[in-house]
């Protein structure tokens, strides 16, 4: 059940390419090992003019939130993380140092689906 919050910054006249929701889906439930459907992206732009660094020029990051209903933890938490990373930096066409990733704390017993609660 993950659910995936991924934020481009862009640069104006930039946008991202067509079909790259499906990709990051696609490529995130792999490396997460959802089931088809089990996995849901949210993909936005951020534009540059919309973002900054204090006192440095500001690269153009990939922001990436996901949200488990209990995230691993311990070595399978980091070697998803490296992989996540990996995978969006491909997508997104950027260098994996730009890819920054937050686990949510775990959703289970605070989020519903079609008013259940889960």
């Amino acid at each position: 059940m993950p659910i995936v919050d991924i934020e481009c910054v862009q640069r104006e006249g930039e946008s991202l390419p067509e079909g790259l929701a499906r990709t990051l889906a696609d490529a995130l439930g792999e490396v997460l090992g959802s089931e088809p459907g089990r996995l849901w992206v949210r993909l936005r732009e951020l534009p540059e003019a919309h973002y900054a660094e204090n006192l440095s020029a500001a690269p153009r990051p990939v922001f990436v939130k996901i949200l488990f209903g209990e995230p691993p933890t311990g070595d399978l938490l980091r070697l998803q993380m490296r992989q996540v990373c990996e995978a969006v930096a491909r997508a997104c066409r950027c260098p994996v140092d730009r890819v920054h990733v937050l686990v949510e704390p775990a959703a289970s017993g605070r989020i519903a689906f079609g008013g259940e609660l889960r």
